[in-house]
């Protein structure tokens, strides 16, 4: 049985559901790939179902997700490859710290335990969640302008809009609160990887230049972190913002993730 991967899993960020893959899922599976794009636990209903009841944003926790992720992963034939979103990014990392998938691709990842870098644009696009410690035990969405700033900042208003529509929920501010405080605390916290691991599939960061939430020096340090012999790679793609899966474009950026992590994947 071939070793190359046949089965791509796609991991959302925080503010959005697997609905933000919508565009990538059905390239990726033009190319004949099995493409799988799971839910957190508890948001596996619509956008408008979780904007209206947000309980299952403000029960999730980080080792939920990582969990439910290595349960699907686990029941799978051969390691996939796997691509994660912004705080999917994370969860990218995390997995292929334990262990899992042929290849990860962190696209505008947020940043693991451990990664100090604070830009300015990402101190406001993250303030409406910051702002109060009261947050912590709260699913916290963004207004239409807050939205604008932190993930569609490239897009005329009209567009912005219909994707603020379209994809945007709350997020939870426990998770933003542990992450934002995980450096300070002593020990390992939910986002911690170990950047010595040699036994870690290849890594490959995609930024894009005009991302505000995590912009270009989040994915730079993560990358510099790690200090393993495995591949740690890192790819800028120019006037891209937040939301890159929906950003003109999106087709060139999900190739180049495809075809790096085929690539890696063979070569090992």
């Amino acid at each position: 049985m071939s070793s190359t991967p046949d089965t791509i899993v796609l991991i959302h960020g925080f503010w959005v559901t697997p609905r933000s893959w919508e565009h990538w899922i059905a390239h990726y599976e033009k190319r004949g790939f099995r493409v799988l794009a799971p839910a957190y636990p508890g948001f596996e209903v619509e956008v408008e179902s979780l904007n209206s009841d947000t309980t299952p944003i403000e029960k999730v926790t980080v080792p939920q997700i990582v969990e439910s992720l290595e349960t699907l992963i686990g029941g799978l034939d051969k390691p996939p490859v796997l691509i994660g979103h912004s705080a999917g990014g994370v969860f990218v990392q995390l997995l292929l710290d334990r262990g899992h998938g042929a290849a990860g691709v962190a696209i505008n990842s947020a940043p693991t335990e451990g990664v100090a870098v604070v830009p300015l644009t990402q101190v406001k696009a993250a303030f409406p969640v910051l702002k109060s410690p009261a947050n912590r035990h709260r699913a916290v969405g963004l207004t239409f302008d807050q939205w604008h700033y932190a993930f569609t900042n490239t897009f005329p208003e009209e567009e912005s809009r219909a994707l603020y529509e379209r994809y945007a929920i709350p997020a939870s501010g426990a998770i933003f609160w542990d992450s934002a405080l995980a450096t300070l605390r002593p020990g390992h916290q939910s986002t911690y990887v170990d950047y010595h691991n040699d036994d870690r599939a290849p890594l490959l960061f995609i930024s894009g230049e005009k991302d505000h939430l995590m912009p270009p020096k989040v994915q730079q340090s993560n990358a510099r972190h790690y200090k393993s012999a495995t591949v740690t790679e890192i790819r800028e793609f120019a006037g891209m913002p937040h939301l890159l899966p929906a950003a003109p474009g999106w087709e060139e950026v999900a190739d180049h993730a495809l075809d790096w992590a085929l690539a890696q994947a063979k070569a090992q």
